[in-house]
């Protein structure tokens, strides 16, 4: 027995003395020097690439990616996406190989344009519709609602208010966004990691989907090639429309810093407008690289509407195509906006 516990005592210290010198790995003798300052560089810019040699090696050839893209070490950044990327340096010295990062965040190079908006038409609208998501297909407007055991999705005649079909969501999903593709209604749920597919004209429920690295589901929309999907940070995912996999995202920013609380979604004249949760204002987003290029403050139609102890904040954005108009609401508004944007 004492023989037996001799061994185990011989094995675990073996155990430790690997850990250890697992701990004591040898650090990088390199490190990425860049000419972002404090981090941060604008997307106008040309990022240059350097290492510092710590222990001066003869180095045989370097390699760098941003992103996992490959790049020369002086890169034009007009045509990259903004936000906080990864700079990654491969060295080939002495027979050997390092891999070392950094990070930088690129900045838009402009302030956003500010735009304001002229109201056209009023129409009425679901006092207790707590909106997440409005879109118009064939002229008909398709909302999603949320709240637990209050969330439905509906089909309504957006000059009356008339429901032609609604059906409610199971009492454990929190509607959300919604977008309409190809006659399918896409439909996201809050904390549930999943979504679901209708027909557009039935609204009979076809399947469901998950999600993948985007933890939360918050606002969609589409152009011919994806579905954009927002979760609530300042990332907007790119969904494969067929698969529905999160193929690739962007990031939201300005020339300052990124925008979160990315909800509501609408694609107009290819741009992506977004409404902000808990702000009264629409971002207006380029979706090549995440660059706010314009805001509008709808703050005052708030007042404008039958106020009451459940009226919440703008939400629901849609572009009619038909009349080539937006059209805006919000959480329990009794009103929907029908509003032309107009440059400050």
């Amino acid at each position: 027995m004492k023989t037996f516990k001799y061994l185990i005592i011989i094995f675990l210290s073996i155990i430790i003395v690997a850990c250890g010198s697992n701990n004591g790995l040898k650090k990088n003798d390199f490190s990425i020097i860049t000419n972002a300052e404090k981090g941060n560089i604008s997307v106008n810019e040309t990022l240059k690439l350097s290492l510092e040699n710590k222990k001066s090696h003869k180095i045989d050839s370097v390699s760098y990616t941003l992103d996992g893209k490959q790049i020369d070490d002086n890169f034009d950044l007009s045509h990259f996406k903004l936000g906080k990327q990864t700079v990654e340096a491969t060295v080939y010295f002495n027979g050997e190989k390092q891999t070392i990062n950094t990070s930088v965040t690129i900045l838009n190079n402009e302030s956003p344009k500010i735009f304001t908006y002229n109201i056209l038409n009023e129409y009425p609208h679901d006092i207790t519709s707590y909106t997440q998501g409005l879109e118009f297909y064939k002229d008909t407007l398709y909302e999603s609602t949320g709240q637990n055991k209050e969330s439905k999705l509906r089909k309504v005649d957006y000059k009356t208010g008339e429901v032609f079909k609604n059906i409610n969501l199971a009492d454990e999903f929190f509607g959300e966004g919604l977008t309409v593709l190809n006659d399918k209604v896409y439909q996201l749920t809050w904390q549930k990691g999943t979504g679901f597919v209708y027909d557009a004209n039935t609204l009979e429920k076809l399947n469901s989907f998950k999600y993948a690295n985007s933890k939360e589901g918050w606002g969609l929309t589409h152009n011919d090639k994806s579905i954009y999907k927002s979760d609530g940070t300042e990332k907007i995912w790119l969904l494969n429309p067929e698969t529905l996999v999160e193929e690739e995202y962007i990031q939201v920013f300005t020339n300052k810093g990124k925008i979160i609380g990315i909800n509501e979604m609408e694609w107009i004249d290819g741009k992506i407008f977004a409404n902000r949760y808990q702000k009264d204002g629409v971002a207006i987003i380029n979706p090549k690289n995440g660059a706010v290029i314009g805001v509008i403050d709808f703050s005052p139609l708030k007042k404008l509407v039958t106020q009451h102890d459940g009226l919440d904040v703008l939400n629901g954005i849609a572009y009619n195509p038909k009349t080539k108009t937006i059209f805006v609401t919000g959480k329990r508004w009794d009103k929907l906006f029908e509003i032309e944007i107009v440059e400050k």
